[in-house]
């Protein structure tokens, strides 16, 4: 299947960028064109492994994805969902969610993906935003009573399904697969799908403003070819685990395109409390063969002792998500003996920077760019920095526009074209790159401090802190000052054998400064009891910003 869509061979990263090329299909669309391919020629092909934390698991082939997509396409078409329609599928970890998916791709609707986390507030915004005309959810009474609570105010919404229960007023999914046909036609005609179609829409948990809608096309599955198989590096009939729950944009990283297309079915542990030990016992067990987790995961992980379970077939693990800190680096390969290779990508875009294979990795470093994107450090004049010198991270896309790249924010061209203008898209992070090329993340672009002249990214003094036992979680940011400009302020969150105290507050000051250079140090240090986050647990620097400017 890959060779089908890919073009270049090589054997180093200089001959990966020079030669890769992804070959791109007219009318392309993931559902038919790959997994029911797969279905057709190898239909014992395992798709999906699943299994919970009760211990139920199950093996879902490539027939059986084939034949429930139909059924899919066939309920949505009943029921009146047609191309363009937005679906919103609430789903967690339910393998539903696949079936659910696909049978959108195949009539050309738009799956909108959401995270179970969202309050009614949260779902009416998004409801009439995108005119949700259906949601897909799972049978969990918090999670149900915030969409009925939000219908009221949705007049877009149509239909409710429950997959796993009943209830009044809402459609039991399995029970309408089961009613529906296990074949379904390609669209022709008017309702011929095209790569320029919107296939996926997300909400991105923005740490400034209302959540913005990013979508992409059709053709968006094959950027997701270089994050499978040449960063993640999973293999023919292997087993991939991405830790991510469905409701977000690294489902689709690790869940379903790249690891499909690459040949590798895909590991789904449906949880719903993390517990490191469960994790690994279960990857274990199963036998996962690759494994992508943000850097949180693998902080809880080597907490563990490693050295207890079997890493004969784990053998490649990527990051991706946050800077990953080089302690946690480390401390797994020393009880593991395995490299944790970053990457760097954004919901608008696939896989930018990543430690390829064959490449050195350099722990905290995002890598190197990725083939098909022309990546750019550009200062506040919109040139090119020096190495060394933090930047923004834009991409060039004058000459070419990289498969994977999102289509525009929807209905909103004026705040699309805010970030994609005169050839460039501006990803709003910072970083810098050193004398090797590689890039190293600092912050989003508001989140850089300027002190007596220097430019001080929120990372590396961060990161400084977290290597202190009394440091929980903490953000860096600038306030204020009449003499610098702005001053270093460290907003601290301590782990429970620690209380707040100015003695402490000094000794991390002088941590910080001798890890790191000394112009970086927090002159003022806060201590809380917690950070504002977004829904998806990203900090909030803006929120601490606005309070100190009060």
């Amino acid at each position: 299947m890959l060779k089908r869509f890919v073009a270049g061979d090589f054997h180093s990263y200089e001959e990966f960028v020079k030669s890769f090329q992804i070959k791109v299909p007219s009318n392309f669309n993931f559902a038919y064109d790959v997994a029911d391919k797969i279905a057709e020629e190898t239909p014992e092909k395992v798709a999906i492994v699943w299994c919970d934390e009760q211990g139920n698991s199950c093996n879902i082939k490539f027939s059986a994805i084939k034949e429930y997509s139909n059924r899919a396409a066939q309920f949505f078409k009943r029921m009146g969902i047609r191309k363009g329609d937005r679906v919103m599928l609430i789903l967690k970890r339910r393998y539903e969610f696949w079936f659910a998916l696909l049978g959108l791709h195949k009539i050309g609707a738009i799956a909108v993906p959401a995270t179970h986390l969202l309050t009614a507030p949260d779902l009416v915004y998004r409801n009439n935003a995108a005119g949700i005309k259906m949601i897909i959810t799972v049978a969990d009474d918090e999670v149900i009573k915030h969409i009925e609570d939000a219908a009221e105010e949705s007049p877009s919404l149509k239909y409710k399904v429950l997959v796993g229960g009943q209830r009044p007023g809402w459609l039991n999914f399995e029970r309408e697969l089961e009613k529906s046909e296990p074949s379904f036609t390609r669209p022709t005609g008017e309702e011929m799908i095209t790569n320029e179609d919107i296939s996926l829409l997300y909400f991105t948990s923005g740490t400034t403003g209302q959540p913005k809608m990013v979508t992409h096309n059709f053709i968006y599955p094959l950027g997701h070819i270089v994050t499978a198989k040449y960063w993640q590096n999973v293999e023919e009939n292997g087993l991939h685990l991405t830790v991510a729950d469905t409701g977000w944009a690294k489902a689709v990283w690790g869940k379903i395109y790249g690891q499909w297309i690459a040949g590798s079915a895909v590991f789904v542990y449906d949880f719903e409390r993390f517990d490191a030990k469960d994790l690994l016992q279960v990857i274990e067990k199963y036998g996962v063969t690759t494994f992508c987790a943000p850097p949180t995961i693998y902080r809880y992980l080597i907490r563990e002792d490693l050295t207890k379970y079997n890493w004969d077939k784990l053998h490649y693990c990527a990051v991706a998500g946050e800077p990953l800190n080089p302690e946690v680096y480390y401390q797994f390969l020393k009880m593991t003996g395995i490299k944790l290779m970053e990457g760097y990508g954004q919901t608008e875009l696939t896989l930018v920077m990543g430690t390829f294979p064959g490449m050195e990795p350099k722990p905290g470093s995002m890598g190197k760019p990725s083939p098909g994107y022309d990546v750019d450090l550009i200062d506040e004049n919109g040139n090119s920095c020096e190495v060394g010198e933090i930047g923004e991270v834009v991409i060039r896309t004058d000459k070419r526009i990289p498969v994977g790249i999102f289509c525009g924010y929807y209905q909103d061209r004026e705040k699309t074209e805010s970030v994609w203008y005169d050839g460039i898209y501006h990803t709003g992070d910072t970083a810098w790159q050193d004398e090797d090329g590689y890039y190293w993340f600092e912050g989003r672009t508001d989140d850089v401090i300027k002190s007596s002249g220097y430019r001080i990214g929120p990372f590396e003094v961060e990161s400084a802190l977290l290597e202190h036992p009394a440091v929980l979680e903490c953000a860096i940011t600038g306030v204020p000052d009449p003499v610098r400009g702005q001053v270093v302020k460290a907003t601290i969150v301590l782990t429970a054998d620690y209380s707040p105290s100015e003695e402490l507050a000094k000794e991390l000051q002088n941590h910080v400064k001798r890890v790191t250079a000394p112009y970086k140090y927090p002159r003022v240090v806060e201590f809380v009891p917690e950070l504002p986050k977004t829904i998806s647990g990203k900090i909030r620097r803006v929120e601490i910003r606005n309070k100190d400017q009060k």
